[in-house]
């Protein structure tokens, strides 16, 4: 029997059977979109981060309090974090050579309103480098100054999403905004930055001068009892000088926080590669694990054609038979078979594949609570989704193909 022969036979079956051979794929379908959707997901992510990273400029370093007894990311973030750093430290970093601008930072989530509008966004305490460091351009306004941050003046610069949600079209100038129960005046507001760093846009962002962020809405103290500062972002003449410019704010943090040559740095200097690496390497780990749970959904839809691949081998016995007693030999059922196994997960996976491709695109337009899910459907993963379908399709269906071709044509008549 050929192999032409072999396909059409396989193709009636399976139309002969249609509501069958279609609940047999929903497994399959089911499986390959979930695949597709959460990959693309957590694709999109990465590919999210790298673009906020390349935003704010490759030659950046910033340094963070530590705590030394908690190792790895955790030791970064602010909840296992004691207060080490402060506005002193950050000015006796300007004199390190070879340092473009330095600018201290504190951030939280807020609620920022505005009339009967409101939005939630991050706010920046920062000092007036903020916009020069973070590569910001303004659209209309001006950054506040040295004086608004040393009469601690309740002003705020505005990102242009947080404007646009705000005042919509009208001009927000001048204009007053509450942040927690406290008024502020608007003196700038930002260009479009575009970009994100896990779902939070860059330009959903409000920035204060830091002594008023310190004193007026999130008071935040080191062991000494002086203001804190989370973060001291630098910017960096060339990315030759980075590794020269870290040891020398190392050798300086040091002697300022009057650390022994046994004691652990309470802090750290990580530069926009390592901070991009880091989040790259949670990312995929992230997506891996979501292509992991979605793999359920093939197996489970394995199962399923093998199953109803054993049922068909029991229905078709006689026909077996004939078959194998007209002289078809036992490599044609096998091939028969497989090929009814591989016609069912590679149709439900094409389908899985289209229905996959469509979801994403929808996530991508969604916004749940101002963070934007984005998704990045790549041919590598579509590929990936599709193969492995075929090939759990084609493992499936050895096992009741080999039971057929088994089959004693005498036997086989004689069954029923």
């Amino acid at each position: 029997m050929k192999l032409f022969e072999s396909l059409v036979i396989a193709i009636r079956s399976l139309l002969a059977n249609k509501l069958r051979s279609s609940l047999t794929m929903l497994g399959i379908i089911i499986g390959v979109g979930a695949v597709i959707t959460l990959m693309s997901v957590g694709r999109g992510a990465q590919a999210a981060i790298t673009s906020a990273f390349e935003q704010l400029g490759t030659n950046m370093l910033s340094v963070m309090a530590r705590s030394p007894e908690v190792g790895g990311i955790a030791g970064l973030s602010p909840a296992f974090v004691t207060p080490t750093l402060t506005l002193d430290d950050a000015k006796a970093l300007e004199g390190v050579p070879s340092v473009v601008a330095i600018a201290p930072v504190n951030e939280n989530f807020v609620e920022v309103t505005a009339g009967g509008e409101s939005k939630v966004a991050i706010i920046h305490g920062a000092s007036p480098e903020y916009q020069e460091v973070y590569n910001y351009s303004l659209a209309a306004g001006q950054f506040f100054s040295d004086r608004n941050v040393a009469y601690r003046d309740n002003v705020v610069v505005l990102g242009s999403e947080v404007a646009s949600d705000l005042f919509s079209s009208n001009d927000p100038l001048g204009q007053a905004v509450k942040i927690k129960g406290k008024r502020f005046t608007v003196v700038g507001v930002f260009e479009p930055k575009g970009g994100a760093i896990m779902g939070v846009s860059l330009d959903n962002v409000v920035v204060t001068p830091i002594t008023t962020f310190q004193t007026k809405l999130f008071t935040n103290r080191t062991a000494r009892g002086e203001d804190a500062v989370q973060s001291i972002s630098l910017t960096v003449a060339s990315a030759e000088a980075i590794d020269e410019v870290r040891g020398e704010i190392e050798t300086i943090l040091r002697k300022r926080h009057r650390l022994s040559a046994d004691e652990k740095d309470d802090f750290v200097v990580v530069s926009m590669e390592q901070m991009l690496g880091m989040f790259q390497q949670v990312t995929g780990i992230f997506t891996i694990v979501l292509g992991a749970i979605a793999s359920v959904s093939l197996l489970v839809g394995g199962i399923g054609i093998m199953n109803i691949m054993l049922v068909s081998v029991t229905e078709r016995t006689r026909e077996i038979g004939i078959r194998k007693a007209v002289g078809a030999k036992r490599r044609d059922i096998l091939i028969q078979f497989l090929l009814e196994a591989a016609m069912l997960s590679l149709l439900g996976g094409g389908i899985g594949m289209v229905g996959g491709g469509m979801l994403s695109f929808l996530i991508s337009r969604v916004e749940i609570g101002g963070i934007t899910i984005h998704s990045t459907v790549s041919p590598d993963i579509v590929i990936l989704a599709v193969s492995v379908s075929v090939f759990i399709g084609v493992a499936s269906g050895i096992y009741p193909a080999m039971r057929a071709a088994r089959l004693n044509p005498i036997d086989a008549l004689r069954y029923g």
